[in-house]
């Protein structure tokens, strides 16, 4: 029996020390590098203590104890991530702070954290210049610095964060014009600077081989659309600028692109006959802007994968272009608000009101504020309201009263407006 004893307490006290030897090994690899922990010193005293609300990330972060060894304690419960030993130090690896509303500035430190690989302060108030020192974040893959009051130019430095696959700077007030360093940054997948007052022309960004999202819409980007863009891209928006000239012809080699919108630029000239039998193209919006014509394509839209074409406010005059109804996925289509006259051709009418087996029914066809002419189709007048969005609205049509929900929204023209347009309208 004593034998026993001695060897469970034996036993104990070796449990004991493991334990311990543990909590020693542990802490002596995760105490967080100094130089880090200044760092996130210094970001929290750069935030208005005012806009620090309770509960928030930013209340716990308390110093008086070592981050990595405390996140989702009581301390340090949110905020940063310390998943990288080095030479026995944790290394910071990731700061996402809550959207709460914090205010202040990103120049009261050095974002001397060079294994930081996610920077994230989206949707809050800061404010005052991004600085050229987040160029020591040399491993960082994400920088999102979105919906904030950032203002000043985007500095040039930040082509030089060679590891960067997403960059959002959306939703700001940043003004001058985008880095042509910016084509340094092979490695960014997704690139986002919508709505701040950017300027200038489009850099060339054809090295980005990787890049497949970019939005700079709601901003002040003249001259034409960038012939030199990735051919990797899936979805471009440049709507809201001042964008104009012609589409280029390359718009053929980016054979991945499925949603392009250049609406609301003053672009002119022809619409492409290639954007309507490109290989992936789906949605496709061109409206207010200041195109006069567009191109038929030779295989007469049979190939084309467009779901969504909106082509109004535009100047289109001529017939409505048969070609769309033969459109096999075709589903919405706004034509409205442009100078097309004649009759609404049979095809789409039907295309409208009849679901076919092996093509898409026109879900929403809006072709309001043109100068249409003749009788309504057969097949339109047995539409009954939530069917279909079809609007016929302010044109010529003969008898379109508002007891067809498709003529309510604005009346027909009148018979001089009619008669001035063209002799082509009885």
């Amino acid at each position: 029996m004593p034998k026993l004893s001695s060897t469970l307490y034996l036993c104990l006290r070796f449990l004991v020390f493991m334990i311990t030897f543990s909590k020693l090994l542990f802490a002596a690899n995760s105490r967080t590098y100094p130089a880090d922990v200044q760092v996130l010193k210094d970001l929290k005293h750069g935030v208005d203590h005012l806009s620090i609300a309770p509960g928030s990330c930013l209340t716990s972060w308390d110093f008086s104890l070592d981050p990595c060894d405390n996140i989702f304690t009581e301390h340090f419960t949110c905020g940063l991530r310390c998943d990288r030993v080095v030479s026995g130090y944790a290394r910071v690896t990731e700061i996402t702070i809550d959207p709460v509303g914090y205010s202040g500035s990103l120049t009261s430190t050095s974002w001397n954290l060079p294994y930081l690989q996610t920077l994230d302060i989206s949707d809050n108030l800061f404010c005052g210049s991004i600085p050229d020192s987040l160029s020591n974040l040399t491993r960082l893959r994400r920088l999102g610095l979105s919906r904030n009051s950032l203002s000043g130019e985007i500095p040039i430095i930040l082509g030089s964060l060679s590891h960067l696959e997403e960059l959002y700077l959306d939703s700001n007030h940043l003004h001058g014009p985008i880095p042509s360093s910016f084509n340094n940054l092979t490695s960014l997948r997704r690139l986002e600077i919508q709505q701040n007052d950017i300027s200038g022309e489009f850099p060339d960004l054809g090295s980005l081989k990787n890049l497949y999202f970019l939005d700079a819409s709601d901003n002040n980007i003249s001259a034409g659309v960038p012939a030199t863009l990735p051919a990797s891209l899936v979805e471009l928006s440049i709507r809201n600028n001042k964008l104009g000239g012609n589409i280029p012809d390359n718009i053929e080699n980016m054979r991945f692109l499925q949603v392009l919108d250049l609406s609301h630029n003053i672009l002119s000239g022809a619409i492409l006959s290639v954007l309507f039998y490109h290989p992936s193209l789906e949605q496709l919006t061109l409206s207010y802007n200041n195109f006069s014509y567009l191109e038929v394509p030779g295989d007469m839209g049979l190939n084309s994968n467009l779901i969504a074409l909106d082509l109004s406010y535009n100047k289109l005059q001529g017939f409505l272009p048969a070609f769309m109804a033969s459109m096999p996925k075709l589903a919405a289509l706004s034509l409205e608000h442009n100078k097309f006259t004649g009759m609404i051709p049979a095809q789409y009418a039907l295309k409208a009101a009849i679901s076919g087996t092996n093509a898409s029914s026109f879900e929403r066809l809006l072709l309001g504020g043109n100068y249409l002419f003749g009788p309504i189709p057969g097949p339109l007048l047995g539409l009954k309201p939530g069917s279909a969005q079809v609007s016929l609205a302010d044109n010529c049509l003969y008898r379109c009263p508002d007891a067809f929900f498709f003529c309510q929204g604005g009346d027909q023209k009148s018979l001089v407006d009619c008669k001035s347009f063209g002799p082509a309208i009885p």
